[in-house]
């Protein structure tokens, strides 16, 4: 009994679980790039540590260090690795520095030379340790945060869409890699607290020759158009000079017969085209490649200065759209072509062979007119969660069985120091000044 319990119980967890929209994996290559990187930002810490004046007396001798300063800190064997249940752990080992002082000493014995070189070794140590220790926590634990503080979780992609890249569950590390799933779900910001239920495949990454890789299931792309389809956003209106001079013609060559029957204050009215998408879009993921399909209606109409417009007809549109995916930068881009497109009459077969002629002009206006819009703005893309300052460059894109994902490697587009520099807190204190920093020993 107990093990059916314990069975139904795991079951009922597995079926609460959010599955991920969006997975990242960074791989022991990207390591190299990030220690260099971050031990470049530790030595130029470490470098300006001020270290107190070391002044007394002990036994029979006198003595006074000052004015010490860090020459030159050299922080040659060091190693960044993957380690489970800790994620990243970062190991030094055999760092050296040189420093600069000015000495006094008053001694009354002679040949005690290096007892005294000893004395004042362990304790320019002792203060290394009280000053190294509280500004390697500092570097860490605020310095390091505010960096990874740029990384966007929850933020506006536009005026009328949000994208959540909330953490669902802990970084698994191996000695490999780290595996991170994110919520990857977009939504409308006048709807802030919808979602999409996810019934999309679950990304899976295996590859690790890269640095990076990113995986986005069919989820990641339908929560996005159906965010904008709730926000209104998936509507065009052409009017007037805005229909393409040859479609006005055969637009009123094909509806004549309806013209004629107006008067003659609408006959020649502007013509209107409206496309209004009545359907969230879908994205299909397959290995040949990546399909989006839209169903919309398309109304044409005339419309008279003052008067209410007059309907003329409308039809139903289905197309089929291609989707190239791209990283540039830290953005996903996509780019649109229209692949297949059909038109049919919402009220008999009869009208929906008439409706042949407009086939060809009507997809011309799509590619001429809307395909464009589309493009400018997914070309503009959406952030992929990466701190500030880190792009990637060589990618490469594959496609699988519901979800497609992207290899690359990553390039610090501005060094850490100035990244972390804009972002530093105001309202952290000297490492050193800090009461609740680490005793040096818990420290080293």
């Amino acid at each position: 009994m107990a093990l059916f319990g314990a069975l139904f119980l795991t079951l009922l967890a597995g079926a609460h679980a959010e599955l991920p929209g969006c997975k990242i994996r960074i791989t022991s290559k990207a390591l190299e790039l990030v220690k260099q990187e971050g031990l470049r930002f530790l030595e130029q810490e470490l470098e300006t540590i001020t270290i107190p004046d070391l002044r007394g007396r002990e036994g029979q001798f006198y003595y006074n260090i000052s004015e010490v300063k860090v020459s030159e800190l050299q922080l040659t064997s060091s190693e960044v690795y993957f380690q489970p249940e800790q994620e990243l752990l970062l190991q030094i080992t055999n760092a050296s520095l040189d420093l600069r002082f000015r000495r006094q000493l008053l001694y009354w014995f002679l040949k005690v030379y290096e007892f005294l070189s000893t004395f004042i070794t362990s304790g320019m140590r002792f203060l290394l340790n009280q000053q190294i220790c509280p500004v390697l926590h500092h570097a860490g634990m605020v310095l390091l945060n505010s960096l990874l503080a740029t990384v966007p979780v929850r933020s506006s992609v536009d005026e009328l869409v949000g994208i959540d890249y909330s953490l669902l569950k802990d970084p698994a590390a191996s000695a490999s890699n780290l595996d991170m799933d994110f919520r990857g779900a977009f939504f409308p910001l006048a709807e802030a607290n919808w979602s999409l239920p996810n019934r999309a495949v679950e990304p899976q990454l295996q590859e690790e020759e890269r640095m990076v890789y990113v995986a986005f299931s069919e989820f990641f792309f339908d929560s996005a158009m159906e965010s904008y389809f709730r926000a209104g956003a998936l509507k065009l209106s052409l009017v007037g000079d805005k229909v393409p001079q040859e479609l006005d013609v055969l637009l009123r060559a094909t509806y004549f017969g309806n013209i004629v029957l107006l008067s003659p204050a609408v006959i020649d009215s502007p013509l209107k085209l409206e496309l209004r998408v009545v359907a969230p879009p879908r994205c299909t993921i397959k290995p040949s490649g990546t399909t989006i399909s839209v169903t919309a209606s398309l109304t044409i109409a005339l419309v008279p200065p003052n008067l209410p417009e007059v309907q003329l007809s409308s039809m139903t549109m289905d197309a089929r759209l291609s989707a190239k995916m791209a990283l540039r930068g830290k953005a996903l881009r996509t780019q649109l072509g229209l692949r297949r497109f059909r038109i049919y009459s919402n009220q008999s077969a009869l009208e929906s062979l008439a409706l042949i002629p407009l086939q060809a002009p009507l997809k011309t206006m799509l590619q001429i007119a809307v395909m464009p819009m589309l493009n400018e703005r997914t070309w503009r893309g959406v952030q992929i969660p990466l701190p500030e300052g880190i792009d990637f460059v060589r990618e490469v894109v594959t496609n699988h069985a519901g979800f497609v994902t992207i290899g690359a490697d990553l390039h610090f587009a501005k060094g850490l120091r100035e990244v972390i520099e804009k972002n530093r807190p105001t309202d952290t204190r000297e490492p050193g000044a800090s009461s609740a920093a680490p005793a040096p020993t818990a420290a080293v």
